[in-house]
């Protein structure tokens, strides 16, 4: 059933060039109206087939290629009326309106990153609108002005042929750039504005003068064909947007920001000649707008940078500090004791019988404990310069500043009581999960951080040798063990 729908849906843009073409043979001199309607249909069956591609994968670029193809269908509706009623053949305003118009919305979807905040996002549609009426106006000035048809023709032909350029230049470069998700997108448009570059060069260099109702038109409807099948086609049911884009060159996706600007210079530089006061207004509006944007990336990226910095001192399983931030408090609280002798205390906390939590209940159950535990402890330690941290597996650490030796005791002793009281079943068959803490206090300025950081461990193997839940203290100075009191009798270690 696929492979015929698949068939099916490939042989749309060939029978519709068979239709064109048919219509040509069979109304011979009267084909001019016909081919009209086949024009007209051509760009606006694209923009349906963008608008359900749209529907059904993400309106994300797609929405902005099916309202350029709808601008193109008005475009060629206005140079209809205008060439079999009006008699106008280089003058009709409106059409040059709704041509221009056809590449705001291409250029916005191919230059302006999808993943920017929106009020990037609002900037480079400002500077893809500035752009669109840079060549509506001076479309306009060509026309009104006294020059020769040939010198408009020429003018008119030079700007489209820019305009094709950078829309065909914006596709092949975020084709190279592409995301997994947005990869069907890009290669689509990189097919259609490759294709659509040649055939419209072709058709207003070479078939200029070539009233429409001849076998030229036939190339006006390929491109738009080729992408109406790109959007609901193969590349659709086949999935092929599973390529993508992280081999891309760094200094492509550098440059992504710099392309409506730099088109927009470059228009602007390309209108010095034919009014310098338009040219100049693009100029400092490309410089404007890119500052502006540049000013909105920066601060997305402080504001990231910022995010970055505190997830570096994180634990990520227990929304605590990490080892990270813990050495580094440590080393500033004890560079700082170099001006005076503040007392410190450092808590080196373990829960017991961990390893046979795990194996019982499983790691799911042992990072939940992991989890109510560092909050447990946390709560205890309630001064804004206190610290607890995951020091690594089942095992915390705690830094308490300008805490004299008793009180960090009953700090603790505190944590120590706060845990058991949870009543989290332990995985020893009895009891429940308690913590064993080793605490080493620091007054004196003739230790090194290391001695004390050896301290609090030592103080913690004690606690364990002790039976357990229980608080163990050791000197910095003179390593010896003094257990402190605790309201546990420690039978029930776990």
């Amino acid at each position: 059933m696929r492979h015929g729908s698949r068939i099916i849906t490939a042989a749309l843009p060939v029978l519709f060039l068979t239709g064109h073409a048919g219509s040509l043979v069979l109304t011979d001199s009267a084909g001019t109206p016909v081919s009209f309607g086949w024009l007209m249909a051509a760009p606006i069956l694209a923009g349906m087939a963008c608008l359900y591609r749209g529907w059904k994968d993400g309106f994300e670029g797609w929405l902005p290629a099916g309202a350029a193809m709808l601008c193109w269908a008005g475009g060629m509706a206005s140079t209809m009326v205008a060439t079999l009623f009006l008699d106008i053949v280089h003058e009709d305003r409106l059409s040059m309106l709704l041509y221009v118009l056809y590449g705001v919305p291409l250029i916005f979807a191919l230059a302006s990153p999808a993943d920017e905040k929106w009020q990037v996002r609002l900037v480079d549609a400002a500077l893809a609108t500035a752009l669109g009426y840079l060549y509506y106006i001076h479309v306009g000035r060509l026309i009104s002005q006294s020059r020769t048809p040939a010198e408009t023709v020429d003018a008119l032909q030079l700007m489209f042929d820019v305009e094709n350029l950078f829309i065909a230049s914006f596709a092949v470069i975020r084709f190279l750039v592409r995301t997994r998700q947005r990869a069907p997108f890009f290669r689509a448009m990189t097919v259609y504005a490759v294709l659509y570059l040649f055939c419209a060069g072709y058709i207003n260099h070479y078939q200029s003068a070539t009233p429409y109702g001849g076998w030229s038109d036939l190339l006006i409807d390929l491109p738009f064909m080729v992408l109406a099948w790109h959007a609901v086609g193969e590349p659709y049911q086949r999935g092929l947007g599973a390529a993508g884009g992280s081999h891309a060159p760094r200094m492509v996706r550098a440059g992504g920001p710099l392309l409506i600007p730099v088109t927009l210079l470059t228009v602007s530089v390309l209108l010095v000649t034919y009014d310098p006061i338009i040219a100049i207004s693009g100029c400092v509006g490309a410089s404007l707008g890119y500052g502006l944007r540049t000013m909105l990336v920066q601060l997305r990226n402080f504001e990231e940078q910022d995010e970055l910095a505190r997830l570096s001192h994180v634990d990520a399983l227990t929304g605590i500090a990490n080892r990270r931030r813990f050495d580094e408090v440590l080393a500033r609280e004890w560079a700082r004791r170099r001006e005076g002798p503040e007392p410190l205390a450092l808590l080196m906390i373990d829960i017991d019988h961990f390893k046979q939590l795990n194996d019982q209940f499983g790691h799911a159950v042992g990072d939940q404990h992991l989890r109510t535990v560092a909050a447990v402890l946390s709560g205890c330690a309630r001064r804004d310069s206190d610290l607890v941290a995951r020091y690594g597996g089942e095992e915390f650490a705690a830094i308490l500043t300008g805490i004299d030796p008793q009180d960090a005791g009953l700090i603790a002793e505190r944590m120590r009581a706060s845990v058991e009281a949870l009543g989290l079943p332990s995985g020893t068959g009895v009891g429940v999960v308690t913590i064993s803490i080793g605490l080493a206090c620091a007054q004196a300025l003739d230790t090194g951080m290391d001695l004390f950081v050896s301290a609090a461990d030592t103080a913690l193997y004690d606690a364990k040798r002790s039976g357990r839940n229980r608080v163990a203290r050791r000197s910095v100075m003179r390593l010896r063990a003094v257990e402190t009191p605790s309201t546990s009798t420690g039978g029930r270690a776990a």
